[in-house]
């Protein structure tokens, strides 16, 4: 089977730049149970890591140049899915979900949409009933709708009301392998830190809804004496302010390394010692499934999807409270034998539950289901 997935960009960052692992998982499937992929994106991107990335998988890759709600969008997708030769369609993210709703109807054949979001709080009446348009298109026009969390399942079902097409698929990430010494020794000198020192390694994007606000009230809020070294990575528009706070702060200028986004994640992976959440909000972040993979413990915020994947003995849960989350990293700080039972822990539940082969297995039984039933409609 030939799926395309649909997303408004591929430029880092966003949710959807997990096709790269799930690109990898499904060469890793047999023959008969794998798929071939292609990757269409409404917008071009300046930064062509993905693109990149997916193309030395052998994933055929196409950006159509157009804006998310460009009337051209649909006409150009669609054609492009007749010359692929695609079977099924499969969106991420509420611009793709309208243009590959329309192109997959125009060449009569199935689309699946996955969610990455949980919206709870919309602002205003507006926001209310785009919402409901949204679920009510996805009734209509998606033939399964995922799930990637049952925090976010519940959260759309209270919604949507009880809908058989609604349904819980974790995303997955690539297994990164075991942490090559020489690599890390190499990465803790370019952060400057100490043998003692303990790397925590923060991974969400640099945006407002990323948490860097409370991870930094934390840090300030640590003891003198507690070796803890944040590195953070992800870059993003609140780098900026980011940097100065620091900048305008001892503890903060003496804990903090900014990670240059051009530097490998496997590399900061290997470096790090702990992994740290302190977002408000998260369906189901993939750089906790990046972490565990790692066999990093966690410290994240009981938010959204989080206490799905740190459960007890893989990390530390804590409220949106930045003397919690200094006190979790303290004393994971000061608790070695506790952070290596903890990882080991966390790379089981990984290899468990969240690697990039399960997700692409999982993902295929979807395709195939979808698949038979349009077959078996038609016949």
């Amino acid at each position: 089977m030939k799926i395309a997935h649909l997303v408004p960009t591929l430029h880092p960052g966003g949710p959807e730049i997990g096709l790269v692992d799930l690109a990898a998982g499904a060469r890793e499937l047999d023959p008969e149970s794998s798929f071939e992929m292609v990757v269409v994106a409404l917008a071009s991107t300046s930064d062509t890591t993905q693109v990149s990335a997916l193309r030395r998988l052998g994933v055929p890759v196409a950006e159509l140049g157009v804006g998310p709600w460009d009337p051209r969008a649909v006409v150009r997708t669609a054609r492009l899915l007749r010359e692929r030769g695609v079977d099924l369609v499969h969106t991420h993210l509420p611009p793709a979900d309208v243009v590959g709703a329309a192109a997959a109807a125009r060449n009569r054949i199935p689309a699946v949409s996955t969610l990455h979001r949980v919206e709870n709080d919309p602002a205003d009446r507006g926001d209310r009933l785009k919402r409901s348009a949204k679920i009510l298109a996805r009734q209509r026009f998606m033939s399964r709708t995922l799930a990637i969390s049952r925090t976010q399942l519940q959260w759309y079902r209270g919604l949507a009301g009880p809908d058989p097409t609604v349904v819980l698929e974790p995303n997955g990430v690539v297994d990164p392998g075991p942490a090559d010494p020489a690599v890390r020794a190499r990465r803790r000198a370019a952060l400057e830190v100490d043998d003692g020192d303990v790397v925590v390694l923060a991974a969400e994007p640099m945006r407002r809804e990323g948490g860097h606000a409370l991870l930094f009230d934390a840090l300030e809020a640590l003891p003198d004496g507690v070796p803890v070294v944040v590195a953070l990575a992800g870059d993003g528009p609140l780098r900026p302010w980011l940097e100065a706070r620091a900048d305008a702060s001892d503890e903060l200028g003496a804990r903090v390394r900014f990670v240059h986004r051009a530097q490998a994640p496997a590399e900061l992976l290997a470096a790090a010692d702990l992994a740290v959440y302190s977002a408000a909000t998260g369906a189901l972040p993939t750089a906790l499934l990046r972490a565990m993979a790692a066999g990093l413990p966690v410290v994240g915020t009981r938010v959204g999807g989080v206490p799905e994947i740190v459960t007890a003995g893989t990390g530390v849960l804590v409220p949106l409270s930045a003397t919690a989350l200094a006190d979790a990293l303290a004393r994971l700080a000061d608790d070695g034998e506790g952070r290596a039972a903890m990882g080991r822990a966390a790379r089981a539940r990984y290899l468990a539950t969240y690697s990039a082969t399960g997700w692409a297995a999982r993902l295929h039984a979807v395709y195939a289901d979808v698949l038979n039933d349009r077959a078996a409609a038609a016949g």
